[in-house]
This record gives structure tokens, sequence and C-alpha cells, in this order.
């Protein structure tokens, strides 16, 4: 079986994540990029299918930046077999529905059997991009999954909706995205880390990808952007007897309640 596993670097949530003023677009020099952590719990379901004693090769498959090396050199270094990353100037900033047709197009050269992907992630948090690439490709998609079940003929799992729990399955190849209560993701040792330096790591241009529309840019564009302003300290309330009345006018005027 062959699994595509998507992924995406982003900001490290602990550092301090901007938007570049004149471009609209994330400032990917204000922290540090590190790949997504929904991304490693994605692999982890490809990993235990193969630890099981299934047969498997899992590519890691993202659109990125020049430079995001690092970041996918480490879930190699988790297990997976190799990486294919989508670079080019042209797709700089791209939405969700273009960044979607995008990796459709990997998908469609790639052929999985299966494709894993996290139901969103920290930092654009759209949650689209897995159903907009399973309608390109005509496959079925099973949405934010708790947990996974992967046969060689099938996928399935339970979603959560509102407060009811619903089994679905899917024959492949399917495309299914995995929520943060999924797996807990493996940590990379001594020996991945070594052996992940020698694994393939493909780069693809949108001359690569004949079906990507290699002739427009991003499907939207930022006209604008300004920095949200700084927070102001609050009102502070001193129990003279009367705070609760103070705490009540105050939500009013906040029409709180």
């Amino acid at each position: 079986m062959k699994i595509v596993v998507l992924a995406k670097e982003v900001p490290d949530t602990a550092g301090t994540r901007k938007l570049d003023p004149n471009s609209g677009i994330l400032d990917r020099a204000s922290a540090e990029s590190v790949p997504d952590e929904i991304n490693e719990r994605a692999l982890e379901h490809a990993l235990s299918f193969r630890d099981s004693g299934n047969d498997a090769e899992i590519i890691v498959v993202s659109v990125v930046p020049a430079g995001a090396e690092p970041s996918i050199r480490k879930l190699l270094a988790m297990g997976a077999d190799s990486a294919v990353v989508i670079t080019d100037d042209a797709i700089a900033g791209s939405d969700a529905a273009r960044t979607a047709e995008i990796l459709a197009s990997a998908v469609e050269k790639l052929n999985p059997d299966l494709v894993i992907a996290g139901n969103e992630s920290t930092d654009g948090r759209g949650g689209v991009v897995p159903a907009m690439i399973a309608e390109y490709v005509g496959w079925p998609v099973l949405p934010a999954l708790n947990t996974v079940e992967i046969s060689n003929s099938a996928v399935s799992g339970d979603l959560t909706a509102e407060a009811e729990q619903i089994q679905l399955t899917a024959e492949l190849p399917a495309i299914i995205s995995i929520t943060e209560r999924s797996a807990e993701p493996r940590f990379p040792n001594f020996k991945g880390i070594m052996q992940a330096k020698k694994k393939p790591y493909t780069t693809w241009s949108l001359a690569d990808l004949p079906n990507a529309g290699q002739a427009r840019a991003a499907s939207s564009v930022m006209v604008s952007a300004t920095e949200r302003p700084a927070r102001t300290a609050g009102p502070k309330v001193v129990d003279d007897g009367s705070a609760a009345t103070q705490l009540i006018d105050f939500l009013a005027a906040q029409k709180v309640i």
C-alpha cells in the first residue's frame, strides 16, 4: 500500500507570529518554523499501520517555501520513507483552494491508496483542504476522525458530530483527516534522525504538476493588513461594597448581559 501523509510547516506556537504589513503574508522570519504537530499525528497512523506487519510505502507531501527541509526531515526521522515538497515562487501566499488544487495534482501524480491529513493547521485553522483535495481527485473523504482503522481495502473511524459519535467507512482510495484526539506521535530516535539524512527528498515546482494550473498564482490576494492594537488594561473594580453592582453595570455596558 502507498500512503501519502500531508504536512505543513508552521510558525512555532511558542514564538511570536506576525503578518508582513506590506504583503499581508505571514512573516516567516518572526518565529521558528516547525512541522505542524497535527501532521505528526497523521504520520503516526501510517507508521502504526506499517508496524502492524502491513507492507506500506509512506510519502510525506507538502507545499512549502524554500528552506523548509529541516522541518520535513523531522517527519522522515519519525519513519516516513520519502518526502515530496512543492516549492514555487508563484504559489507564495496561496489560499486554501489554491493549495488544495496543487496538492490534488501531486496526489494524482503519486497515485496513493490512502491520503492522511490533519483536520486543520495551527496557523490557518481553515479545516477545508482535505475535503477540497477529495473533490478535485474524486475520492471519498472521512473528515475529523478521532480514531482510525486501516485495512488493505478500506479505512474507517469515529467522527464526533455535536454530542453524537458517528462511525464512517470508505473503500480505498480515500482521503481522511484526523483530530488531535487521535494517535500520540512517536519521538524520532537517534537512528531515525541519522537515517532521515539519506532518505529521498524530492522538490517539485508547478512545472512538474501539469494539472496544478501553472499560469495562476494565489486564488485570493491580501489587499491590506494592519497589526492588532496592543491590549489596554481593563477597568479595576475595588470592592467597597458595590463591586457586584459595578460588575453588572460593566457587563451591561459591554452588552454581555
